[in-house]
Parts: C-alpha cells; sequence; structure tokens
C-alpha cells in the first residue's frame, strides 16, 4: 500500500522541533509523499527548506492564501510569480475566497484568484482551492474559466453531493481529510454518492486531525486511518482506497 498527502503544511513551526520523526513516521505508515500548498511571502522559504531537505518525499505549491489576500495582493502575486522559473512548484496552492471571518477584502479575494487561475492555466497546472462560506463565490470566478480545462482539488471537502457533482463536473477531485471522521461533518452521508476516482486524501496537518487525535496537532502519519474510515463508509478495503487515492494524486501532479 502507498499513500499520498495531497495537503500538508509541515514547514510551519508546530514541526520545527521534531520534523525528522514526523516525516519517519510517514514512511512507516507508507505516506510516501507529502504535497505541501504555500500560505504567503513569508511562508514560502521554509516550504521549500523543507522540500530541499526531504527531496525524495516533499514537493512544494506557489500561491496565496486568501486569508493573506489584502489590499496589496497585485504585488505580492507579482513577486510570487517571479520565483516560479527558480523552484519546482507542483501546483498552484492554496488559494481561494475565505468569507468565514472577514468578508473586508472579498473582491480582492476574488481577483487574487483569477490571477492564480491565469497562472496556472499559463503553466499548466493543477490548481488547490480553499473555500469557506463561499461556495457560490467560488464557483462564481470558475464559471468565467469554463473554456479552460481547469483541474485541481477542492481543499477539505464538506458540501453536499449537488455541489461536489457541480465540481466533478468541472475536472475537480475533492481533497477528503481527518473530519471525514467527525460525525458533524456528515461526510458518511455524502461519500457514498462519489466514486473514488473523484478522491484524493489530505490531512492539512497541523490542522484538523481525525479521531482519535482531535485537539492535538495533525501528522500526514495519519493518513491511514483517514483512508480507512472512507473505506468503511464505500464499504470497500483501505487497500482499494490506497490505490485508486494515490493514483489519482500522481495522475494529476504528474508525479
Amino acid at each position: 500500500m502507498e499513500f499520498i498527502d495531497t495537503h500538508t503544511h509541515i514547514y510551519v513551526s508546530e514541526f520545527e522541533q521534531d520534523i525528522d520523526i514526523v516525516i519517519q513516521e510517514c514512511l512507516n505508515n507508507n505516506v510516501n509523499h507529502l504535497l505541501l500548498p504555500n500560505i504567503n511571502m513569508e511562508s514560502i522559504s521554509p516550504m521549500l527548506t523543507v522540500c530541499a531537505k526531504y527531496a525524495q518525499i516533499c514537493y512544494p505549491m506557489l500561491g496565496l492564501h486568501p486569508c493573506d489576500v489584502n489590499a496589496d495582493y497585485k504585488n505580492t502575486l507579482k513577486n510570487m510569480f517571479a520565483l516560479f522559473e527558480q523552484y519546482p512548484f507542483i501546483a498552484i496552492g492554496e488559494i481561494g475566497i475565505d468569507l468565514y471571518w472577514d468578508k473586508t477584502f472579498i473582491e480582492e479575494q476574488k481577483d487574487a484568484l483569477r490571477w492564480q487561475i491565469d497562472f496556472a492555466i499559463e503553466k499548466d497546472l493543477p490548481i488547490i482551492i480553499h473555500k469557506r462560506q463561499s461556495y457560490y463565490e467560488v464557483m462564481s470566478v470558475l464559471d468565467e474559466f469554463s473554456n479552460c480545462k481547469l483541474r485541481g482539488i477542492f481543499h477539505c471537502y464538506s458540501g453536499s453531493v449537488e455541489h461536489a457533482q457541480a465540481l466533478i463536473d468541472k475536472g475537480f477531485l475533492l481533497g477528503i481529510g481527518g473530519t471525514v471522521t467527525y460525525k458533524s461533518a456528515k461526510l458518511d452521508e455524502i461519500l457514498p454518492h462519489i466514486d473514488l476516482q473523484h478522491i484524493v486524501l489530505e490531512t492539512d496537518s497541523p490542522y484538523l486531525p481525525p479521531v482519535p487525535y482531535r485537539g492535538q496537532r495533525n501528522k500526514s502519519s495519519y493518513i491511514p486511518l483517514i483512508a480507512q474510515r472512507i473505506a468503511e463508509i464505500k464499504q470497500t478495503t483501505i487497500e482499494q482506497v490506497a490505490e485508486i487515492t494515490t493514483n489519482n494524486a500522481k495522475q494529476l501532479f504528474k508525479i
């Protein structure tokens, strides 16, 4: 069995003291590839440092998280894009719209998303979409690119079956993480209607740990727990979940 964590922030300060151990735990649990979405300009350096040290397992992405979009977003994105030719970024992410905490920069978030989608199309790369209380706003922006062959992942999927199908129809995979083990997420009602061909695994570590680790630091080595819960919901084996979701990720990211 082989697993891929398609979304982990293993470069953040929560892992500074024991990252070697955390990486080894991943390998011990057959989590052989870690895909690292970026957050802002400040996170690029630590992310690239981790990817250089663990080049056989860690892969960097380039993107501006919607919560870090402000009035100066255009200059930030220009500075980000200038780094592209220097490093082997595998995707543009994580990008999107987040209206949970603050709606001050909603128009800037929308435009930053457009800029980054344009860049992804230019570079022929997948995009990693973060949406929080913003499904219709994100879909409205994506509709502007209906003539383009977009591909990527909707990170931390938690919507309805109908919304899931709309995203699948646009060429996206659904990122399923630790919330699949939370009763409140109700993913056990949604996943029976979604084929494994449209799913990838993720942790969003150090956030959103699966049961029984809620309230603790999340780690990529917990991916098998997520896969096991999906297997139970889908009434299949963890081996089947591992094989299909890993293949989905490898095809999307060309790794």
